[in-house]
């Protein structure tokens, strides 16, 4: 097995992207960062790529595993047409170890997260932690049967509450803290890249939908979040119907969105919408001797 370190994203969109575009959706996550790091028109916040892990490990006949890393976000891997390789992730982790590469955890398909999980705590001596149980699914036409809705693009003046919806977000998505920053940076960076959509009632945000990681054929919806205080009352269906319907009419042939498999609340939302299962991811935490 070889692995090679990239330092040029170029060069890694070079060699990795007509790999992970066999699962496209599935690749979602890693396949948006990449797109949008080889583009270089954004390196706010975790986006500039010189911060980035980025390998790939190979046999004789090519690449076999390639994986992604957006510190401080967690490490995301593909094997190649999904044919786990045991070697290969030993490979990875072995020069990731080696180098003294500090990752939060693992972000990936449930099995092949297992597998990396399990081969991390056998050598490191640590353990691992579920932070989220993901289900992937997709989306080609919204159900018609949905009441239709307007929304809007987020402004300047959606400061005044957007923050606080984004920490309860990461609140209930993440399990952290409710933590509001004291800078309007990141928000003020959300709303000038224009793919942040709220939905009125009465002249009130009620709930709101992002529309991002725009690839070839898909693009991602989320974050999805509606306050407590306006829920039960179907206005994220119809954001995130909204917004799909946003995205499939710019041209894309699917959406896909991520739900946390412990809401059923969310899942059930999202299959009246129109959305199919595609598999299931798990994010995990490592747990330090």
């Amino acid at each position: 097995m070889k692995f090679t370190r990239y330092t040029d994203i170029q060069a890694f969109h070079r060699d990795t992207f007509t790999i992970m575009m066999r699962h496209e959706a599935q690749n979602a996550i890693p396949l948006g960062n990449v797109i949008m790091g080889n583009k270089g028109e954004d390196k706010t916040d975790w986006r500039d790529p010189a911060n980035w892990f980025m390998g790939t490990v190979s046999d004789a006949q090519g690449i076999v595993l390639t994986a992604v890393m957006t510190p401080p976000h967690k490490l995301t891997l593909y094997c190649t047409d999904n044919k786990i390789n045991s070697a290969a992730l030993a490979c990875l982790l072995d020069e990731i170890l080696a180098a003294g590469i500090p990752f939060p955890g693992v972000m990936t398909e449930k099995t092949l997260a297992t597998l990396f999980a399990k081969m991390y705590a056998v050598k490191t001596g640590n353990s691992y932690e579920t932070e989220t149980d993901l289900r992937l699914y997709e989306l080609e036409k919204v159900n018609p049967d949905i009441p239709r809705t307007t929304v809007r693009l987020a402004e300047e003046r959606d400061l005044a509450f957007l923050p606080y919806w984004d920490a309860g977000f990461n609140g209930d998505s993440f399990h952290k803290p409710f933590t509001v920053p004291t800078n309007a940076e990141n928000t003020r960076n959300v709303i000038n890249r224009k793919n942040r959509f709220i939905m009125e009632v009465d002249g009130t945000p009620v709930t709101c939908a992002g529309l991002n990681m725009q690839m070839e054929n898909i693009c991602k919806i989320g974050p999805v979040y509606t306050p407590p205080y306006f829920r039960g009352n179907g206005y994220a269906t119809q954001c995130v119907a909204a917004v799909s319907q946003i995205g499939l009419d710019k041209g894309f042939k699917k959406c896909v969105l991520y739900t946390d498999l412990a809401n059923p609340t969310s899942n059930s939302i999202y299959m009246k919408i129109g959305y199919t299962p595609i598999c299931d991811f798990l994010a995990l935490n490592w747990v330090y001797a």
